[in-house]
């Protein structure tokens, strides 16, 4: 992969491994050298015609989405045309926009994700006033895997999700595999749940589950975020933060490896910005410092010896 990304920037990568812990380090490592993709080798199949049929139902529409076959809107899209219209209420000018107050960042996120979420996560300041809750689409183990990596590259603490963990600010959770990340309020704030119930989009743990509960708690005050991914989860999830009059960010289609997920959300007119990758967790920040004092993290004063000291 090192080695193909030299020559070969935008080259389509998927790697094929098991279940393993041997094999998802070495499949998040192919990812953080540049590999697209992956697709995980079945196990515990009743035989091989059906181990088969689960890597062809996986493999060949990742080889489709990163190789721009796309699917039209009318035959991929389960929802009507009419949801691709936004809500009256959030066509609001920009400055009542830029006013509004946000008390926890959503992020949903598939194909492409790892990479995504390692630049994202590493531009959030550790002063960062709000929580963190996270979807990507990925198995067990691989989950665990990814949170461990992205809290050892960033100044925020980012965990795997755990049932009863109370939210706190400069802290991100993300959704285990194999199962639905949700929120639960409580007399403080909210706590995280979690969930076994059945996949939606195809995916469990899904963005819509936890974006539905992230708005039934703190409503107007949510910022949503949709990264590359293929697919349509989120989008429903985006509709009910729209409603709620919350603020939906999406990433654009030149820095995405995958346009699904993110240009569903764009073009349904529901994100207020479309923005390159890099530019995305600049412009969380100046959003969620709206309405709040930052307290500069250098306080400056003068030593006994005269020396200015921090």
């Amino acid at each position: 992969v090192k080695e193909l990304r030299k020559k070969h920037l935008r080259l389509p990568v998927i790697m094929f491994s098991y279940l393993t812990q041997r094999g998802v380090v070495t499949t998040m490592d192919a990812l953080a050298a540049g590999a697209s993709d992956y697709v995980a080798k079945p196990a515990n199949v009743s035989s091989a015609s059906a181990g088969r049929a689960r890597v062809r139902d996986e493999l060949i529409p990742k080889i489709k989405a990163l190789c721009g076959l796309k699917e039209s809107l009318t035959a991929s899209a389960s929802f009507s045309r009419a949801s691709l219209v936004r809500p009256q209420p959030l066509l609001a000018s920009a400055g009542a926009s830029s006013s509004r107050r946000v008390d926890i960042l959503a992020i949903g996120v598939s194909t492409g994700g790892p990479n995504a979420l390692a630049e994202l996560i590493a531009g959030i300041p550790a002063d960062f006033p709000i929580p963190i809750v996270i979807v990507q689409h990925m198995p067990p183990v691989f989950t665990r895997l990814l949170a461990d990596r992205l809290n050892v590259a960033s100044a925020l603490t980012v965990r795997e999700g755990v049932v009863g963990e109370e939210l706190k600010r400069g802290v991100a959770w993300l959704a285990p595999g194999d199962y639905h990340m949700v929120l639960e309020k409580t007399a403080g704030g909210a706590r995280i749940a979690l969930n076994q119930q059945p996949p939606e989009n195809s995916c469990r743990p899904a963005v819509d589950p936890l974006f539905r509960s992230v708005v039934q708690i703190y409503g107007a005050a949510t910022l949503g975020v949709i990264l590359t991914g293929m697919g349509q989860d989120g989008l429903k999830g985006c509709e009910k933060i729209a409603e709620a009059g919350g603020q939906i960010l999406a990433q654009d289609e030149a820095s995405s490896v995958v346009w699904g997920m993110p240009g569903l959300v764009a073009r349904a007119g529901l994100a207020e910005k479309v923005l390159p990758l890099n530019q995305i967790a600049g412009e969380i920040t100046r959003r969620v410092w709206i309405g709040r004092e930052r307290l500069s993290v250098q306080k400056w004063h003068i030593g006994i010896h005269g020396h200015l000291g921090r």
